[in-house]
């Protein structure tokens, strides 16, 4: 396929991808009794969601994905079922994929001269691979009015026009170790500018995302399942039954008084893994990565 061939898939591919969000975001008992769901066993599409300009004349080119499972999380290791090219294979992507569409989950920094160039991310799940092409097609180019669409898919208006992107860092070193069974206690700290003002999730016509800061901690890489955190962590992909800025009645949990999100993690089993800690307003987001090495209690 060449590459003039790959851009207008891959433009149909976000198309197809919005409208569906869209569609899985519907509510009412039409959407409810006509949409087709599965709960596992599924595929995951990778998405090339756009790139925007830095400062210093590089360019940030923004990847998500579509788990097409309502239910099943996948642990997809850096490989060769879960790699960018070139570069690769590990070029900063998940290993931990949540249910349904996930926007923006990670970008690459390319060049000030990557011109004509692509980035493929291949995923390889339950037998089925799929690509996201990505390059610097002008109609793919993002700013934080689009990114704002991406999130809420309604336009900026009115105060909405001075909203700031959260802030968030982990206080101490990024690279930490920890025991088996031991909690490891992390900090991060966020603040946001108010804008927008807080609002629960309304459930419909479009189940849009609640406003308001949120801070959660999460798996980014590793094997979520044998991770645990204390307090419990509100669910940050889509799911509208419960647990999620998606569901409907839903609201950001008071913000703390001095801006700090503490959690204790505990780990069941060794490895590496990285957790996430991120930031959200319902139309900006922020977040930052800590390295965490388990290693077993007996070691």
């Amino acid at each position: 396929m060449g590459k003039a061939e790959r851009e207008y898939w891959a433009w149909s591919r976000w198309v197809f991808l919005l409208g569906l969000g869209v569609v899985l975001l519907a509510s009412g008992p039409l959407a409810a009794s006509s949409q087709i769901t599965y709960s596992r066993g599924q595929n995951i599409a990778p998405s090339f969601e756009g790139w925007m300009p830095n400062p210093d004349g590089t360019f940030e080119i923004f990847f998500g994905y579509f788990n097409r499972n309502f239910e099943e999380h996948l642990h997809i290791p850096i490989g060769p079922d879960n790699n960018v090219e070139p570069g690769g294979p590990d070029r900063g992507q998940p290993t931990y994929f949540f249910p349904r569409r996930n926007l923006n989950i990670f970008t690459v920094t390319v060049p000030a001269d990557f011109g004509d160039n692509e980035l493929v991310w291949t995923v390889t799940a339950h037998g089925k691979t799929e690509q996201a092409y990505a390059s610097l097609i002008p109609e793919f180019i993002l700013d934080q009015r689009i990114i704002f669409r991406q999130y809420t898919g309604f336009d900026i208006q009115g105060e909405l026009e001075h909203n700031r992107v959260p802030t968030i860092r982990i206080e101490g070193e990024r690279q930490r170790m920890a025991s088996v069974g031991r909690p490891l206690a992390l900090i991060a700290v966020a603040g946001d500018d108010g804008i927008p003002a807080l609002k629960p999730a309304d459930g419909g016509p479009f189940r849009g995302s609640a406003h308001g800061l949120r801070v959660a901690w999460f798996v980014y890489r590793g094997a979520g399942e044998v991770v645990s955190f204390d307090p419990a962590q509100f669910k940050v992909y889509p799911d509208f039954k419960s647990g999620s800025p998606w569901t409907r009645g839903w609201e950001p949990p008071s913000p703390s008084a001095d801006g700090t999100y503490p959690v204790r993690v505990t780990f069941n089993e060794p490895g590496t893994f990285v957790l996430r800690a991120l930031a959200h307003d319902g139309g900006a987001a922020s977040s930052q990565n800590v390295t965490v090495t388990v290693k077993d209690a007996k070691q």
